[in-house]
């Protein structure tokens, strides 16, 4: 995909997830005062801007791959579907809760949750400037090679540790406890999304078993 037609693209693509990321956060709600949702659109779309202004800039390719969203692999295909079902409940749950008053979240809990949200942005942002075959889809490219550094010297997968910690906080940045539950469940998915990747990398991928060897955790320092 040339540069141009990239920029088109993210054009269009970026402006309508705004629109119907605020048509499922503010429709349920009812109100135009949920401030929980303002904050949080803010909190994604405007690092999202710079961030794809960045890898305009210096890796369109990356920007191309993650443009792509057709999975190859069965497996794979099953668990983001599962994955997007939960987080898309997730994502309609908090607005009905500010409307009928479900929960009532601290505001300093949702000050620290949009922190979090920030923080698991920026370490995905890291983890695309450190691996430009980041890919949205699973598949091993030409050319490819194991990367071994930044992140990756700490864990195998910190791309996935990025949107967990991203998701997690999810609930309460937008004001809702009973949200958690689907956000949680949108996140085990991923887990057996990393361990069926490594088949498919360790399989295709040369030299990927010995960083495997190398790099023993997958997600979580210490633990997995």
């Amino acid at each position: 995909m040339d540069k141009v037609k990239l920029k088109i693209r993210a054009a269009i693509m970026f402006p309508l997830a705004a629109v119907v990321v605020w048509l499922m956060l503010f429709l349920p709600a009812g109100s135009l005062e949920y401030f929980q949702g303002w904050v949080f659109m803010g909190v994604i779309f405007i690092p999202c801007i710079l961030v794809v202004a960045y890898f305009l800039k210096n890796d369109p390719e990356l920007l191309a791959r993650r443009m792509k969203y057709k999975e190859k692999e069965v497996e794979q295909r099953m668990i983001v579907k599962l994955s997007g079902l939960f987080f898309f409940i997730g994502f309609l749950i908090p607005g009905f809760d500010y409307r009928y008053g479900w929960s009532n979240v601290p505001t300093f809990i949702v000050i620290i949750s949009n922190i979090l949200v920030l923080v698991g942005y920026f370490i995905v942002f890291l983890v695309f400037k450190e691996n430009t075959y980041t890919a949205r889809t699973i598949q091993v490219e030409k050319g490819q090679k194991v990367i071994s550094t930044g992140p990756y010297s700490l864990i195998r997968h910190p791309m996935y540790f990025g949107v967990i910690l991203m998701y997690l906080p999810m609930s309460t940045a937008l004001g809702s406890y009973w949200a958690l539950i689907f956000f949680v469940l949108s996140i085990i998915p991923i887990f057996f999304r990393a361990v069926h990747e490594e088949k498919i990398l360790k399989r295709d991928l040369p030299g990927y078993g010995e960083y495997m060897k190398k790099v023993k955790y997958r997600l979580i320092l210490g633990i997995w």
